[in-house]
């Protein structure tokens, strides 16, 4: 894999112009844990770095200063640095003198990796990263790289930071989970020869995300990977979920709280829902840990057809932490389990429906280039009726509002074979487009459209009912 960086093109992109520019730059790569940032400026940057440090977690101020001091001698053997600097700006001061020291003509890298870390409560470091760039860098030819994973800490403190560092960042570049399309690209860049339901198996217990991906071995299954990645008590996955939101928040039990809350509930939660469920006070601090969830990756919120922002809904969309909270966890620490006996179980069902629809939220590019209308304006919404006037309520999956004067109602089906439309289906989608008519006084003209794995079964119940089949081969789409 060495030298192999899998999709992230504008990322790759603006890493490379950043380099060739004839300017300072301080880029800010943001994404969550384990999603390869590190990787990625480390595979661009191969053999460039005059200088790189990455964060100690649970470190304090003086450990942090430390590792810049060991960093320091490996980097720069040759600068005279023998003592352990007492502040960050004294820290930063040694390093614009030994980047000095380099003579270089070529452009010089700085890479801060897990600044969030670095940056320890009360330590200066944030005061000494603005003096080392309004006092130094900024009139250099250097890149400096800062990272971290707490994505919300970085958008506050970096990004919308009224101080030294306002306005500095030349270029923000997020980094998100693999497509399915990028996942399959990795698995065959590995080796890894697997058909896109196999790699639909993974994805829906791991996601798209790259540290997780590399546990994956040759010549097993996905059925047999997930059992050793997942079910052996070494396995790495076993007992990632708290240590992964303890390294992302310093307050996370009361973020797990919130996680948990959402996995018991396929459509999501109102805010109003999440403080009742899990007693929390409604408060700052709970729209910052749903800020701190949601540019974290863990959740993401909806607003429903024609409702206020009030009324948008939080749901779960990180597939670990879904699959972790329905069948790892209740296993205990040292239990083991057959995966394969799982299949059996009415919660399986259930799991595998939630996650394959929330697979399809994530790639409602993919769905949009299949229905034809990528290059048309449309937004995506959920649709739930609450019983009204005699009619019993209804809840929609997926609603894609477009400017052509038409929705497509789309009805998610999670199926090991092709989905035969049963006049049971038929019923209840002519009750939808009924319910959904008489709630939103909608004039548009509605399109049903199924989306599942294997395809629908041509009978005359999906020739008469069924205008649009979306397949999984179809969210594979680059």
């Amino acid at each position: 894999m060495k030298n192999i960086v899998i999709g992230r093109i504008t990322q790759k992109q603006e890493l490379k112009e950043a380099l060739a520019s004839n300017k300072p730059e301080m880029i800010a790569l943001v994404g969550r844990r384990r999603v390869g940032k590190t990787y990625l400026v480390s595979q661009m940057y191969d053999g460039l770095m005059d200088f790189e440090i990455t964060g100690l977690q649970y470190g304090n101020k003086r450990e942090q200063l430390e590792n810049f001091s060991l960093r320091m001698g490996k980097h720069f053997p040759n600068y005279e640095f023998n003592t352990i600097p007492k502040s960050w700006l004294k820290a930063f001061d040694h390093l614009t003198l030994a980047l000095e020291s380099l003579d270089k003509k070529e452009k010089m890298v700085v890479f801060l990796d897990e600044l969030p870390w670095l940056a320890t409560r009360k330590s200066g470091f944030l005061t000494g990263l603005s003096y080392f760039w309004n006092s130094w860098a900024a009139k250099k030819n250097v890149v400096v790289v800062i990272c971290g994973s707490a994505a919300s800490w970085m958008i506050k403190k970096i990004i919308n930071d009224r101080g030294g560092l306002h306005n500095r960042v030349t270029r923000l570049l997020y980094l998100y989970p693999f497509t399915l399309a990028e996942t399959e690209n990795y698995c065959k860049a590995r080796n890894i020869k697997l058909n896109r339901y196999q790699i639909l198996q993974l994805y829906m217990v791991m996601g798209g995300i790259p540290m997780y991906l590399d546990q994956i071995k040759a010549g097993l299954s996905a059925i047999q990977n997930i059992q050793n990645i997942c079910f052996t008590p070494t396995g790495y996955l076993r007992n990632e979920f708290e240590r992964l939101f303890a390294s992302l928040f310093s307050d996370y039990k009361k973020h797990i709280t919130i996680i948990r809350a959402l996995a018991t509930k396929r459509k999501g939660l109102t805010r109003t829902e999440i403080i009742k469920t899990t007693k929390l006070t409604n408060s700052g601090k709970l729209t910052d840990i749903l800020f701190e969830l949601e540019t974290s990756g863990f959740i993401t919120i909806y607003s429903g057809y024609g409702k206020k922002t009030k009324e948008s809904l939080y749901r779960l969309t990180d597939a670990y932490s879904l699959f972790y909270l329905t069948f790892l966890e209740p296993l205990g620490r040292n239990a083991q389990l057959d995966f394969t006996k799982l299949s059996d179980l009415p919660l399986w069902k259930t799991w595998s429906g939630y996650t394959f629809e929330n697979i399809c939220l994530i790639h409602i590019n993919q769905i949009r280039k299949a229905l034809s209308i990528a290059g048309m304006t449309s937004s995506i919404a959920s649709f739930i009726a609450r019983p009204k006037d005699g009619l019993s309520g209804t809840q929609i999956d997926l609603l894609i509002d477009r400017s052509d004067q038409s929705i497509n109602l789309c009805e998610i089906k999670f199926s090991v074979e092709d989905y035969i439309v049963t006049k049971k289906d038929v019923n209840n989608i002519q009750t939808k487009k009924q319910f959904f008519r008489y709630h939103t006084k909608t004039k548009k003209h509605l399109f049903i459209t199924i989306i599942t794995t294997m395809g629908v079964v041509e009978n005359k119940h999906k020739l008469n009912e069924i205008d649009q089949v979306v397949t999984l081969d179809d969210l594979f789409l680059e």
